[in-house]
């Protein structure tokens, strides 16, 4: 994983959020997620051969990463990583392929922009799933 650094620019005309070396060349689509509340964790989903990139475009969310093993059969105590994404960041979370992850808001109305390198024809071929509590890391 890596997080690639933004920043903002703000003068009288107002501000311009911006993530100048996030290089989009490889995107295809994206998409943005609102959560219902913030009760709700959405996952677990990885992707063997897709890479997923996460902007916070308002709010924040707590985010758990985790490194798939194999993906017919995944340990599920892989150690998983716990972050904390906002929108004050003002960045973007590369998350490569082999990779799983599961989030929820911490706040209302927060919205997570999400690019993925693959069109959506790809989608239900490279789409791994398990139930939110499967991944035990202490």
């Amino acid at each position: 994983m890596k997080t690639i650094i933004g920043g903002i620019a703000k003068d009288a005309r107002g501000q311009i959020r911006y993530v100048n070396d996030f290089d989009m060349s490889l995107v295809k689509r994206f998409y943005i997620i609102q959560n219902a509340d913030t009760e709700l964790k959405r996952g677990w989903r990885g992707h063997q051969t897709e890479q997923r990139w996460f902007y916070v475009l308002s709010g924040s969310f707590e985010m758990d990463v985790v490194q798939i093993d194999n993906w017919n059969s995944p340990s599920n105590n892989l150690p998983v990583e716990h972050l904390t994404i906002k929108d004050t960041d003002l960045s973007v979370l590369h998350v490569p392929t082999g990779y799983a992850t599961a989030f929820r808001a911490l706040e209302g109305g927060s919205e997570l922009l999400v690019y993925a390198d693959y069109d959506i024809s790809h989608a239900a071929l490279d789409d791994h799933t398990w139930p939110i509590d499967y991944f035990r890391s202490k």
